[in-house]
């Protein structure tokens, strides 16, 4: 793990989660209770943290969330599988998590299961077609070659089972440098938005 913190304080990557973190910060206005499903060592969700959200982090490696801040709160688990109540969240996230959950039908399941009524959801997912992408996975050893689900349409297809859903792409990275983007394969990630749509807590939609 220090060696991934250490990977994650370049500038580079420094560029990476400003633009995510401003891209959450308008997509979560009216939000405050926010849970983020694979968070890591929640670089983000610290930024989201010192501005005004009430942020929980879930994750299934407790190590990584050893590097976590103590302003939010952490809680080892699946994401398939979570141990809070319906109803719990005023919003969730997935910030390049959901194509590296084995059962992803059942997190997103889960998801909307703890999403109150009108709950917001914001995936961001990782664009196999991008140059960024394609870069990376030419390492063995980046993160990014344990990836499991990399069919988009398929995702967003289960996603909007149980939310409205709007999408578009985002974040453009070519080589070291991260700049505006919402053309595809210049940008590194296709991220849906999704509002919760009544009973989809029981998976009984309407």
């Amino acid at each position: 793990m220090p060696s991934y913190l250490e990977l994650c304080e370049t500038e580079f990557w420094r560029q990476v989660f400003e633009q995510e973190t401003d891209y959450l910060l308008d997509a979560l206005k009216g939000r405050r209770e926010i849970l983020s499903v694979g968070c890591g060592p929640a670089i983000i969700e610290r930024g989201l943290a010192e501005r005004g959200f009430i942020v929980t982090g879930l994750d299934v490696s407790k190590e990584a969330l050893n590097g976590a801040p103590d302003t939010l709160r952490t809680v080892v688990g699946n994401a398939e599988h979570m141990d809070f109540l319906n109803s719990s969240f005023d919003a969730a996230i997935y910030v390049a998590s959901l194509q590296f959950i084995a059962d992803y039908k059942g997190a997103i399941r889960e998801t909307a299961r703890v999403l109150r009524p009108n709950g917001g959801l914001v995936v961001m997912l990782l664009d196999p077609k991008s140059e960024h992408f394609k870069r990376w996975t030419q390492d063995s050893d980046s993160y990014m070659c344990r990836i499991r689900h990399t069919d988009i349409p398929e995702l967003e297809a289960e996603i909007s089972k149980y939310f409205s859903v709007k999408s578009e792409y985002f974040l453009g990275i070519s080589g070291e440098k991260v700049f505006q983007s919402n053309v595809q394969g210049q940008a590194s990630l296709y991220v849906v938005q999704g509002l919760k749509k009544h009973g989809s807590c029981l998976g009984i939609l309407s």
